[in-house]
C-alpha cells in the first residue's frame, strides 16, 4: 500500500494546486519513484489512497501497469496513516504487505532495498519491519531521529535520549492482523508500532543508500542534487 492521500501542508503553497506526491525529483513523481521500487522488487498489484485533490492522482496512475494500482477513495474523511490502511484492507489481502509513504524516496546501491527487506521478513519473530535511514546520512532531515536498534535489529524508541542513530524511512511489511483491535476512524500507526516494540516484535533493517527527506519546498533542490549525484555515481 502506497499513502498518497496527505494534505502536505508543510509542501505548500506548491500543494495548494498539486498534491505532495506529484511532485518531482529527478524528473519523476515521488508517487512514481515509490511505485517503481515496488515494481522493481517484485510487487504486482499495490493500493494508492486518496483526499487531497484526488482527481490529480487517479488521473496520474490511470495507465499504470506494474505495479497495477487499486484506488482506496478517503474523499470523506482522511484517516491518516493507520486508519488509512484499516480501510484499506479488504483490498491488500491476507498476507503481509509493504506499506509506503509517497514521498518516501532513496538512492539505491548494488541491490533493492525493498527486495532484501522481502528476504529478511521473518513472521515468527516480527510483527513490522521498517526500513531505517541513519540520521547522520540523510539529505533534508534535521530531527534528532526515531530508533535505536539492537544486534538482533530489534527497535526501541528515543524516548528521554538527545538523539537517536536511526530514521523510519517511510516503507515497512506488516502483517493485516495487526488491524484487527485499532480505532474505528483515523489513527497514527505509531500505535502499531508502540504495540509491537512492547512484544518484542518491532525490527528495522538499515538502509543501503541515501535517504532523502523532501518535507519542504526548500528540500526539493537539495534533494534533486543528491539523487542526480547518486545516479551518476551508480549508473
Amino acid at each position: 500500500m502506497v499513502l498518497a492521500a496527505g494534505l502536505g501542508q508543510r509542501m505548500r503553497p506548491i500543494t495548494d494546486t498539486l498534491p505532495k506526491p506529484l511532485v518531482a525529483i529527478g524528473g519523476k513523481a515521488m508517487l512514481d519513484h515509490a511505485l517503481d521500487r515496488l515494481a522493481e522488487a517484485g510487487v504486482e498489484q499495490a493500493v494508492v489512497n486518496v483526499h487531497h485533490l484526488a482527481a490529480q492522482i487517479e488521473n496520474h496512475l490511470a495507465e499504470r501497469q506494474s505495479p497495477r494500482v487499486t484506488i482506496s477513495d478517503e474523499r470523506a474523511q482522511l484517516l491518516e496513516t493507520g486508519g488509512g490502511v484499516k480501510k484499506a484492507l479488504p483490498l491488500l489481502g491476507q498476507e503481509p504487505f509493504f506499506h509506503v509513504n509517497s514521498d518516501s524516496l532513496w538512492s539505491e546501491t548494488e541491490r533493492s532495498n525493498m527486495s532484501a527487506m522481502a528476504q529478511a521478513w521473518d513472521a515468527g519473530r516480527m510483527d513490522m519491519l521498517l526500513l531505517l535511514a541513519r540520521r547522520e546520512d540523510s539529505v533534508g532531515f534535521d530531527g534528532r531521529g526515531d530508533f535505536f536498534r539492537d544486534d538482533e535489529g530489534l527497535l526501541t524508541r528515543r524516548g528521554s535520549a538527545e538523539s537517536a542513530p536511526y530514521v523510519y524511512a517511510g516503507v515497512a511489511i506488516m502483517k493485516p492482523t495487526l488491524f484487527s483491535d485499532t480505532p474505528e476512524g483515523p489513527f497514527s500507526l505509531n500505535l502499531l508500532f508502540d504495540r509491537a516494540i512492547a512484544a518484542d516484535r518491532l525490527h528495522g533493517l538499515v538502509l543501503e543508500g541515501q535517504w532523502l527527506h523532501v518535507g519542504t519546498p526548500e528540500a526539493i533542490a537539495p534533494a534533486e542534487a543528491a539523487f542526480a549525484a547518486a545516479n551518476r555515481v551508480h549508473a
